[in-house]
């Protein structure tokens, strides 16, 4: 199915619904730490985004498989071997040294802002800090390839290189994906792959760059609830996201949070 640029009008909706799933996260890094549970940080991403931002969390009630029942919470919590859509609840309590993803997708206007960082909840091990590293310069290195004129497998081949080279591995099973007022759209993005490969990009694409790197092999399991995957080794995951657009001239992060001050700052 062909990739259809967004308009300029499209693309400033896509700036508002970047900005502030951008800004929950920025919200909700306080509130990470030992003895939180997952569906206390739920709670507060929900109310944020109802009240606060008056926008709706994609990720609730929401399925997009046959027979898959409708994701329950606003957003995703995704701790230690729990690759990615680990779900939040009371029971799962945060301990010190336990790494954390946090996925956001916010529904403003009908266009949505998708986005996730990983926390450290009090001291991580040498390992965790390592591969939470190298996973988010995984995402850089991913955005430095978007161009105009540039190809969907440039931006895989170098997130599985870096990642490779520190001995990580990739996981296959999941990409990131086209996104606009559909959460899940055309193309899917691999992070992994040969340069020169896929959909050649052209400005005002939006996709989202969304690297899941393992400490260990790259196999991963889904759990009974038809959500929530693992590594089958239960080594580390990690993973970062943003969502971006090709630009005239490059790219811009959509998604870009006030710390990056690494990545070039969205349009005002």
């Amino acid at each position: 199915m062909p990739v259809r640029p967004k308009k300029p009008e499209e693309i400033e909706s896509m700036r508002v619904a970047g900005r502030l799933a951008a800004s929950v996260l920025e919200m909700i890094g306080d509130h990470v730490g030992p003895g939180v549970s997952t569906g206390d940080l739920d709670r507060r991403c929900h109310e944020f985004i109802v009240n606060d931002l008056a926008s709706r969390p994609a990720p609730l009630n929401y399925s997009n498989a046959p027979g898959q029942p409708p994701f329950p919470k606003s957003i995703c919590t995704s701790v230690n071997h729990v690759v990615c859509h680990g779900i939040p609840n009371d029971r799962k309590v945060l301990r010190n040294g336990d790494v954390l993803n946090i996925d956001i997708t916010v529904i403003k206007d009908g266009w949505h802002g998708d986005t996730s960082k990983m926390f450290f909840v009090g001291e991580p091990s040498v390992l965790a800090r390592r591969l939470v590293r190298v996973t988010q310069e995984c995402l850089y290195k991913g955005i430095e390839q978007v161009r105009p004129g540039a190809f969907l497998g440039d931006i895989g081949a170098a997130i599985q290189r870096h990642a490779e080279t520190h001995r990580f591995s990739v996981v296959r099973e999941f990409g990131g994906h086209g996104i606009g007022q559909i959460f899940h759209d055309e193309p899917l993005v691999l992070h992994y792959g040969q340069r020169g490969t896929g959909v050649r990009l052209e400005p005002g694409m939006t996709f989202t760059i969304e690297p899941m790197i393992n400490a260990g092999k790259r196999n991963v399991k889904l759990l009974p609830d038809r959500w929530t995957v693992v590594t089958k080794d239960h080594r580390l995951s990690a993973q970062w996201e943003h969502t971006i657009l090709v630009t005239d001239d490059g790219v811009e992060v959509l998604t870009r949070r006030a710390e990056e001050t690494a990545l070039a700052p969205a349009a005002a």
